[in-house]
This record gives C-alpha cells, structure tokens and sequence, in this order.
C-alpha cells in the first residue's frame, strides 16, 4: 500500500492540497496503520505542558494599567493608540482602568518620594502574577531629575522585570521591552514575584 504524505508549509499548492486530501481519506478509510499512522498523527498534534499552556496564555494577553507618571507617559499612549504602533499585535492593547484587572503596569516618568508609596499600594491590588517595566530613565535612576524629591530607581520599591533606557524611549523601544517581558513570561516557570523574591507575607493587609 502507498501512503500519501502531506507538506506542511505557510505556502501550499494545489497539489498539497490534493495530498492532504487523499491522507484524510485514508484515514477514515482505516488504511493507515503502524508507523504510517503515527507519523500521521505527529504530524498534526501538538503536546505540550499544562505551565507552558498557561505560560503562552500570559505571555499574549498582558493587560497594562492605566498609569502614567510624567513625560514618557506620552510615548506611551502613542504606543497603545495610534495606529503606527499598535500594541494589539501583541495581545496587550486591553488598557485597564482598575489595577484589579490589570497585570502589568509601566512607570512611565520619574516618581517623586511622595508618589512612590502611591504606586505601592497600586501594584499590590493588581493581580498575581504581575510584571512591572520601568519606561525612561527617571523611572530607572531618576534621570535628569536627580534630586532630592525623585526616587532613584523604582527598583527602590518595586520588582521592575524589564528596563526600558531613553529620554524619552521611543515607542519602538517601548514595543521590544514587552516583546521582552513576555519572553520572560513563556520561559520563566516561576512567575509570582513574591516566590522570586522570596517575599512571602508582604501581601497588602485587607483591613488597610
């Protein structure tokens, strides 16, 4: 018996189509047995890991906050809502205006000492697990605004996952680092920060 085998390719002629007809046919037929039917199946089933389903579920549905702090913020908003840079291709256009439905937020300027616990309080009320990048460099190392009202560094009081340098970082710049951060996302098994950090206790109390 001859077994028709089909390619498998972005670019498929007429005749790959055909193939792949007569494998089907042969199939249901019941003529495909032992190696060749194995083959077939392998073919077209993917097998994988329920962590690395969820991974992938992640990585293409970041949600970001709302959030925006100074004068990156406008770069930022040019990334999410014009059309040039349409972070939708990336699954993470769903701009939420409540940090309980948000999982990654973007310190986009520079953050003052008064703002810093503000931004706290924030990211704890988002959901787990959650990402933080840090847009521009006043939100890194404080920037041009290295003063004694700024924070050096949101990693003073935040896990920042992804750094993003540039005054401002334009939007490409923005696109890469959460093309990055959700490369980070599919390979890192680990994904709450709290077992990372081993930061266990550290969750906002309910009665506060």
């Amino acid at each position: 018996m001859e077994v028709v085998r089909s390619k498998v390719g972005p670019e498929q002629s007429p005749e790959d189509l055909r193939t792949r007809q007569l494998s089907a046919q042969q199939l249901l037929r019941g003529d495909l047995e032992g190696d060749d039917l194995e083959r077939y199946v392998e073919e077209r089933v993917m097998l994988t890991t329920l962590e690395k389903a969820q991974n992938w579920a992640r990585r293409n549905a970041c949600w970001p906050l709302g959030f925006g702090l100074a004068c990156c913020a406008i770069e930022m908003i040019t990334v999410i809502g014009s059309p040039r840079n349409d972070i939708s291709r990336f699954g993470a256009e769903v701009v939420r205006a409540s940090p309980r439905q948000a999982d990654m937020i973007i310190l986009s300027g520079r953050v003052s000492i008064k703002m810093a616990p503000i931004i706290r309080r924030i990211y704890d009320q988002m959901l787990e697990p959650k990402w933080v990048i840090a847009m521009g460099a006043c939100s890194s190392s404080a920037g041009m605004f290295n003063n004694y009202a700024v924070v050096a560094g949101a990693d003073k009081f935040l896990p920042v996952d992804v750094y993003i340098p540039g005054c401002p970082p334009r939007p490409e710049a923005l696109m890469y680092g959460i093309n990055r951060l959700q490369d980070k996302i599919a390979a890192d098994p680990t994904l709450g920060w709290r077992k990372r950090y081993q930061a266990e206790g550290t969750e906002e109390s309910p009665d506060a």
